[in-house]
C-alpha cells in the first residue's frame, strides 16, 4: 500500500500530467467567471473580487500548477488554493445537493457543478504531499477566506441560489464553520510538511 501511495504521488507530479490538469483548471476558472458573468455585471465595484469564490479557488490552484511546471513554489498560492479548492468545492457540492432537496431536480448542469467542484477538493486532497505552505501563509489565508465569509453573508454578496434564498442565514453559518475547519484542515498540513516547507527544490516535478 505505501509502494502504491508513492507511485501516486510521483505520478501526480509527472510533467506531462501536471501540464494537463493546468489546462483543465485554466479553462475552467475561464469558465466559472464567465458563469458568474450575470452576477459580476450587477455586483458593486469594490465587492468584484469577492463574488466569483470558485473560479478563483481554480485560479490560485491553476497558478500553483504552473509554478510547479517551472520548478518554483508559493507558500502563500499553495496555502490559498488548498484552503478555497476544499471549502468552495465542498460548498457548492452542498448547495446544488440543497437545490435538489429544495426544487427536486438540478438537471445536468447541476450535476456537472457536482462533479467538478468535488474534483476541486479532491485535487487538494490528493496534492497534500506536495504543498509547501508554512504557518504565515495559512494565517494570511485564513483572514482572506473568513473576510470574504462577511462580505458574502453580512454585505449580502453570496452566490445567488434564488431557490436557497430563505436559508441564508443557514448556509452562512455552515460555511463560517467550513472555513475554521479547512483552516485547521490546513494547520495540520503545514505542521505534517513543516521540515518539508524550507526545502523548495526543482526536485519535485519530474
Amino acid at each position: 500500500m505505501f509502494s502504491l501511495m508513492q507511485n501516486l504521488s510521483a505520478w501526480l507530479m509527472y510533467r506531462p500530467f501536471l501540464l494537463l490538469l493546468f489546462i483543465v483548471n485554466l479553462l475552467g476558472t475561464i469558465y466559472g467567471y464567465i458563469w458568474y458573468g450575470w452576477q459580476l455585471k450587477i455586483t458593486e465595484p469594490k465587492f468584484l473580487l469577492f463574488v466569483p469564490d470558485s473560479p478563483t479557488a481554480s485560479l490560485f490552484f491553476t497558478i500553483v500548477l504552473g509554478l510547479w511546471l517551472i520548478g518554483k513554489h508559493s507558500s502563500l498560492f499553495e496555502a490559498l488554493a488548498f484552503i478555497t479548492l476544499i471549502k468552495y468545492g465542498l460548498w457548492a457540492v452542498v448547495m446544488n445537493l440543497l437545490t435538489l432537496w429544495q426544487v427536486g431536480e438540478i438537471g445536468w448542469m447541476g450535476w456537472m457543478l457536482i462533479g467538478s467542484h468535488f474534483a476541486m477538493a479532491l485535487q487538494a486532497v490528493l496534492y497534500i504531499d506536495h504543498f509547501r505552505f508554512g504557518w504565515w501563509a495559512v494565517a494570511i489565508t485564513a483572514v482572506w477566506t473568513l473576510h470574504n465569509d462577511v462580505i458574502d453573508y453580512v454585505f449580502g454578496q453570496m452566490p445567488i441560489y434564488s431557490s436557497l434564498n430563505d436559508y441564508s442565514a443557514q448556509i452562512g453559518y455552515f460555511t463560517f464553520w467550513l472555513s475554521i475547519g479547512c483552516i485547521a484542515f490546513a494547520c495540520f498540513v503545514a505542521h505534517l510538511n513543516d521540515p518539508k516547507a524550507y526545502q523548495l527544490t526543482n526536485t519535485d516535478v519530474s
